[in-house]
């Protein structure tokens, strides 16, 4: 199939279609691999793309100031567009926990 049909046929997904189309593609780049980890001492055990100390609230709160996942990723350039995928998905089925994280770390900074 062409990659232009592809694309009209992807717009043309409702919203949730869309959203499972994208779960899919990021579970077969990232090797079936969610690629979010929760390691009891490191980063307070909080959820970190898997192979860094990199939290996925900290990567939430980048974006809540403006940040564009291009933004991001020059930022962290050992980072990919799939950590960034995997990680707005993990915020979005984990969005109390996220707040809790974010509000415990404004905490400490004041």
């Amino acid at each position: 199939m062409p990659l232009t049909d592809l694309q009209q046929q992807l717009l043309a997904l409702d919203p949730a279609e869309k959203a499972e189309a994208i779960r899919l593609l990021t579970q077969n780049l990232s090797n079936g691999s969610r690629g979010i980890t929760k390691t009891p001492g490191v980063c307070g055990g909080d959820a970190c793309i898997a192979k860094t100390r990199i939290p996925v609230w900290s990567l939430i709160n980048y974006r809540r100031l403006g940040a564009s996942d291009a933004t991001i990723l020059e930022a962290f350039p050992h980072l990919t567009a799939v950590d960034l995928v995997n990680a707005w998905a993990y915020a979005e089925a984990h969005q109390s926990e996220i707040e809790l994280a974010i509000r415990e770390n404004d905490e400490v900074m004041q």
